[in-house]
């Protein structure tokens, strides 16, 4: 029954990789059992790549690429496609500006940025969602998020920021070592020299104004030097290019920076926490 769900879910691109692949098997004179065992993947992978079944993982294209893509690159570039069809598709067209921003900056209130979630964070957080998912689902979710930390080590590197709540930090999600390594993970890549953190207290409230009452938002700086700004809620995808909306958001959005503890303070509450037995 899931394996049917999969091949209908499938995108264009699983099925172009699947037709490839297989193509170039039979042109080489491979069964699935012997690709197989070049690719360091069973027979069954190979046919239910084939069929659509389990779409290709991003490891298995890089392995295609090597031993069957005849210098081609067809399975190289095929990765950045496949993994646009593996994100929900709200979120597809702003994963494209991610993945090539200039400057990111983004505000969380309620979880760890999926930018900076480690694996254990992001399957227990998919996992516990609702409505729930498949486990096939929650797998191909998570490795898509991962693949989302090249960012980090692009060249040129581009400009991180995160401003997160308090109570993002002392909120577990699956168990409360997956959260300690969850903060151990966040205090490393606040260590960049490309990325900035920062905390903003809990208290915050009572020592006057409080910016960020009406949630997260995403703001980029493209290739092309444009601003916009992406938010989510309930499932549902907002992305705001109008230059005065823009603009407004991203005033909004300093402000709440400006009220978050400094890059050190908020490194020395994420260390602290991380160390804590609770």
């Amino acid at each position: 029954m899931a394996r049917t769900e999969n091949k209908s879910e499938a995108g264009g691109t699983a099925h172009m990789v699947a037709a490839l692949a297989k193509a170039l098997r039979e042109q080489s004179g491979l069964s699935q059992e012997q690709l197989g065992k070049r690719l360091g993947f069973t027979g069954s992978a190979v046919s239910a790549m084939e069929t659509c079944a389990q779409p290709a993982s991003d490891q298995m294209l890089v392995k295609l690429e090597e031993v069957i893509g005849g210098g081609l690159g067809v399975f190289e570039e095929a990765r950045k496609w496949m993994l646009l069809e593996k994100y929900p598709k709200r979120f597809r067209g702003f994963a494209e500006m991610e993945a090539g921003a200039v400057t990111l900056c983004s505000y969380q209130t309620l979880v760890v940025d999926g930018l900076f979630q480690t694996e254990e964070y992001a399957r227990a957080l998919i996992g516990g969602s609702y409505p729930p998912v498949s486990e096939r689902k929650r797998e191909e979710l998570v490795e898509a998020r991962m693949l989302r930390k090249r960012l980090f080590d692009r060249t040129p590197a581009p400009m991180v920021e995160l401003v997160l709540e308090e109570s993002v930090l002392r909120r577990p999600f699956g168990s409360e070592e997956i959260l300690r390594g969850q903060l151990r993970s966040l205090a490393e890549d606040a260590r960049r020299v490309n990325v900035c953190v920062q905390v903003l207290p809990l208290n915050r409230g009572v020592r006057g104004t409080y910016a960020g009452d009406r949630g997260p938002m995403k703001l980029v700086e493209t290739r092309e030097h444009q601003h916009v700004v992406y938010m989510e809620i309930e499932d549902q995808a907002l992305l705001v290019a109008d230059p005065a909306e823009v603009s407004q958001l991203a005033h909004r959005y300093a402000k709440i920076r400006a009220q978050a503890l400094s890059p050190d303070d908020s490194l020395d509450l994420i260390e602290r926490l991380a160390g804590e037995e609770r």
